[in-house]
């Protein structure tokens, strides 16, 4: 099983990933952790330009696109291998937050045809204040106006996708709860 966190910066992935991934192993699970970008020499490039103050412009954008494609690729044959194991891959963002952080959503989703498709997707929104509060501000892409299109894109794309959408605004503990009460179904457990 393929199950990807999504939402904006400050959303609280990081954190909820790390639980997730405890809460498996203290079920018997080996799950698989995963992140986007990677920690390969293309993702510490992508990490590295997202800091620039270029990076919103076009041209920018489209070098990052190509980028963030490339280290995805790397990324699925170890989400395959995973998978053929038995583990459950869980990542922090997956090719969704291309197309949602990035223009041309047409020419993203072919750009990233061959990324496999999560089996299941949890979008963490909130409040676009309350991200920014915990933000660390290094990344160009950190301002509320650029926050609150991403926020509208994501709510978009997760009716059209089918994820489900959780308020982060809860709380870490009952965040966590909620990603267990829809994923523990999926692998025929109770909570």
């Amino acid at each position: 099983m393929y199950i990807c966190l999504e939402g904006i910066d400050g959303s609280g992935k990081s954190t909820q990933i790390e639980l997730l991934e405890k809460w498996l192993i203290n079920i018997g699970y080996k799950p698989f952790k995963v992140s986007e970008p990677t920690e390969s020499e293309v993702g510490e490039l992508i990490r590295k330009m997202l800091r620039s103050s270029n990076a919103s412009e076009i041209n920018f954008q489209i070098t990052l696109a190509l980028l963030f494609a490339a280290d995805r690729m790397f990324l699925m044959d170890k989400i395959r291998k995973a998978e053929s194991e038995g583990k459950i891959v869980i990542s922090d963002r997956c090719f969704y937050s291309s197309i949602v952080y990035q223009n041309d959503d047409e020419w993203i989703a072919q750009l990233n045809k061959h990324a496999k498709i999560p089996d299941l997707t949890i979008l963490l929104d909130l409040e676009i204040d309350t991200a920014l509060g915990r933000c660390e501000g290094k990344d160009h892409f950190e301002n509320k106006v650029f926050l609150e299109k991403i926020r509208k894109k994501y709510l978009k794309l997760a009716e059209t996708e089918g994820f489900h959408v959780l308020n982060a605004e809860n709380g870490v503990n009952k965040t966590h709860y909620d990603i267990k009460r829809i994923i523990s179904p999926k692998l025929g457990i109770c909570i």
